[in-house]
Formats: structure tokens, sequence, C-alpha cells
């Protein structure tokens, strides 16, 4: 007897995706941005099967993630903000609600969320994983919404 195994392509043809990406910090958000959209392209996403909406900073992102998760008009999401620790608690704040907010998004709605946001303690840390030096969180998070939208629909298809 062998074991069934599942795993997700990331061949995206035929899928829509939702990018919501964040204004603040947008040196570092427009890279995040630029990385998904050329990883979504690279996987077979049409442009008309593309939507990014733009909210003011990390805070707002899980907000417009569930407003797309619910129009039932996606098949994944990619969240991309990126906050940069200053001298008060506000970061830990902001981070917190950011993370717990798109993860419950995900599991309330019951879409694939890639996550791209980005947590760092200066901006260099950050421009780094927005393509300079680590490669880029937003081709990361774009690559694992499309793997996870083609693990949920082979899921499906086997009514698992």
């Amino acid at each position: 007897m062998s074991v069934k195994e599942w795993k997700g392509s990331c061949c995206a043809s035929g899928l829509k995706v939702g990018i919501v990406v964040s204004r603040f910090n947008e040196t570092i958000t427009e890279r995040l941005l630029e990385g998904a959209l050329q990883a979504l392209r690279r996987c077979g996403v049409k442009e008309e099967d593309l939507t990014v909406v733009r909210v003011p900073g990390a805070f707002e992102v899980p907000l417009a993630a569930e407003k797309l998760a619910r129009s039932g008009k996606k098949d994944a999401l990619v969240c991309l903000s990126a906050v940069i620790r200053g001298e008060t608690p506000h970061f830990d704040y902001i981070c917190s609600h950011t993370t717990r907010g798109i993860g419950e998004v995900s599991l309330r709605c019951k879409i694939p969320v890639g996550y791209g946001i980005l947590t760092a303690d200066t901006v260099e840390q950050a421009a780094n994983r927005a393509g300079l030096k680590y490669g880029n969180k937003g081709e990361e998070a774009a690559l694992t919404a499309i793997e996870m939208a083609n693990l949920m629909r082979e899921m499906e298809r086997e009514r698992l």
C-alpha cells in the first residue's frame, strides 16, 4: 500500500489572483509588488485575472484582503507590506494585527493567502528582502499563493 501525497503546482493558468499592497514604505512595497507580478505572469496568470488593491499601510491589509476574498472572484490572494521598527512599540502592534488578520482571512474565507509582509529592524534589511540581496519576498508570497490554490483545488476534486 502506498501513501497518498498531495502537492500543489506553480502553474497558474486560469487562476484569478488579488494582491493587496500597502503604500507605506513605498520604495520597498513597490519592489515586493514587482516581484509578485513577475512571478504570477511567469506562472501563467493573465493580466485580466490580476487585481491590485493599494491600501495606506499594513494595518489596512487584512480588511482589503477580506473584501477581495468574500467577493468569491479570486482563487488566491497575496498580501504585501513593509513594517520597519521605530523607536516605539507601534511596530509590534502593527505586525501582530496584520499577521493575525491575514491568517484569519485565509481560514475564515477558505482562500490561500501568500504572506509577503516584511518585518524588519532597518530599511536596509527590508530592501534586502525586497530583491536587493536575499531574493524577493513578494515573489515568494505569490508562488506560495499559487501552489496553495492548486493544492486546494486538487484536494477539493478528491473531496478531502
